[in-house]
């Protein structure tokens, strides 16, 4: 079964998407579109912008959820999910390429999502890190035993979380990774906690804007970050969405279950290949792919 995953923040780079816009007019035609709709030439920075310019929360977040979506879209007919997952901001590109959102109202919401996670960075310094060489359950005990808000927030792969808090929290939870045995635990150059209580705010900004959309029945189940589960009924969908911004991400938990549901064969519809290397470490004998117009 094909299972084709979608990558999150991080995964930007100066020129993503200009072999699109040159090679295909649906892609042009996209690209257009989201000019007018988020009132600024995103496809300017995208193709020729710095690296520092890119990183804007407000840019970084439509610019690969563009990426993503053009991609899946110039890929035609031999573009057949038969299950889909995104890491963090991935989980909008998905829902638009198995149909449960469309182009315009999944851009709208990646916009608004990416505002209001600003937001809430800039009301409290905030950051994560990432802890490398541990056990889930002793990241798990070490954020629990740690004073201030500091929670695990991404599960990559098995030895690998991100945690994400305040910014005297996560300094002293790295100096507890440490003692307990961790190989690593290094903060992240990112501005703020996601996936923590911390990105309250944002959730309730995001919340309205996501109630007041409208949700199609997906044509394949989505495996969302919050359950980790497949879900197609769209009141569901919604729910997940709006929690997934103050919960972790479950990624290897989805991989997982998505094996266990017949996936064979993981294609990467965006920039960059963290996602696949990420499903290597989670299960050796996967296949991954990257999807190429």
């Amino acid at each position: 079964m094909n299972a084709y995953i979608f990558p999150g923040q991080g995964a930007q780079f100066t020129g993503m998407g200009l072999d699109l816009y040159e090679n295909s007019p649906l892609a042009q035609e996209l690209f257009e579109q989201a000019n007018k709709i988020l009132g600024f030439n995103i496809t300017d920075i995208m193709f020729e912008g710095t690296p520092e310019a890119l990183k804007e929360t407000k840019v970084t977040q439509p610019a690969i959820f563009l990426h993503s979506v053009i991609l899946a879209k110039t890929l035609g007919e031999s573009f057949k999910p038969d299950m889909v997952a995104g890491h963090s901001l991935g989980e909008f590109s998905a829902l638009v390429t198995n149909g449960a959102l469309n182009f315009e109202d999944g851009l709208k919401l990646v916009s608004q999502r990416a505002l209001a996670m600003q937001k809430a960075c800039e009301l409290q310094p905030s950051t994560m890190a990432a802890v490398l060489g541990l056990d889930d359950a002793i990241v798990e005990k070490v954020c629990a035993a740690t004073e201030g808000v500091v929670v695990a927030a991404n599960y990559n792969c098995p030895g690998q979380l991100v945690i994400s808090g305040e910014v005297d929290a996560i300094n002293r939870a790295c100096e507890a990774m440490k003692e307990a045995g961790a190989k690593r635990a290094l903060v992240l150059p990112v501005g703020g906690a996601f996936h923590s209580p911390l990105m309250e705010p944002a959730r309730e900004e995001l919340a309205a804007a996501i109630e007041n959309t409208t949700f199609s029945k997906p044509n394949c189940p989505i495996y969302q970050n919050v359950t980790a589960n497949a879900v197609i009924d769209e009141a569901a969908i919604k729910a997940n969405l709006i929690s997934q911004l103050t919960a972790p991400v479950r990624w290897t938990q989805s991989v997982q279950q998505m094996i266990a549901d017949g996936a064979t064969l993981f294609t990467e519809v965006g920039p960059g290949n963290v996602l696949q290397g990420l499903v290597k470490k989670i299960n050796r004998e996967s296949q991954t792919a990257s999807a190429s117009l």
